[in-house]
């Protein structure tokens, strides 16, 4: 994992390019020890992340199908755990893929070549996905006889809807770049040579308006899906009111 930050723009990388960056409880720790860093920091406003080598994330490493990875136990294992043991656990490898979400940043994800299961629900943790034209997205925990797990439901459902959603989870079928974009798991799409180069224009683009703004227009989309019209008219008023008057103290 490497963390490099240029003012108000944080870069986390997946640094793992031999093993295509699989995933393991040791990395979902370190991305929650740099969330945890990063959310502490007012400074911050964008962070991205993307991934070092052919691929984004393949996924979870391999060897945690087995006796684990590091001295990290592997699925037997964790199916050792009685049930609050493993709620437990479970939850605190969420972590990692949660605090992208926070509305005191706007997080991007950089993808290319494969994000797989855990790499796909990484990349859905962040609010914004700009793809290369190479990226083929999988979610693979259903054929492999499990259930995607790192908080990917959520954000599948709100981007594609219920049945599509459960058609990709169900089939595990590879999703490539143009097909995410036009069912809106993709922000843009850009030719692979041009991954981090248009990833940094967007964060440019973000950092150009004024943070506080971003932040509250941010939380109010958020929120939308959980509140009625007439909910979301009284929260547009109710932040409206509070940017009006920190406005005003600047004229």
């Amino acid at each position: 994992m490497r963390l490099e930050r240029d003012g108000a723009l944080a870069v986390v990388s997946l640094d793992r390019p031999d093993k295509r960056n699989a995933q393991t409880p040791a990395t979902w720790r370190a991305l929650s020890a740099i969330g945890a860093g990063l959310l502490a920091d007012p400074e911050v406003r964008v962070v991205v992340l993307r991934g070092e080598g052919a691929s984004f994330s393949a996924g979870l490493d391999r060897g945690m199908f087995g006796a684990g990875v590091d001295g990290e136990p592997g699925l037997v294992g964790l199916a050792a755990l009685d049930d609050a043991e493993l709620d437990v656990v479970i939850d605190g490898f969420q972590q990692a893929f949660a605090w992208w979400r926070d509305d005191r940043i706007v997080s991007i994800a950089a993808v290319q070549g494969h994000a797989v299961g855990a790499g796909f629900q990484l990349a859905l943790g962040c609010d914004l996905r700009v793809l290369a034209d190479d990226a083929q997205l999988s979610m693979k925990e259903t054929t492999l006889g499990l259930v995607p797990d790192l908080g990917g439901t959520k954000p599948l459902v709100e981007l594609v809807g219920y049945s599509r959603a459960l058609e990709i989870c169900a089939t595990g079928r590879w999703v490539g770049a143009q097909e995410a974009a036009a069912i809106g798991l993709a922000s843009l799409v850009v030719p692979s040579g041009e991954l981090d180069a248009a990833t940094r224009d967007l964060a440019a683009a973000l950092l150009a308006a004024p943070a506080a703004a971003v932040r509250a227009t941010k939380g109010l989309l958020r929120g939308a899906g959980g509140r009625s019209y007439d909910e979301q008219r009284a929260a547009e008023r109710a932040t409206q009111a509070g940017r009006l008057r920190d406005l005003a103290k600047g004229i």
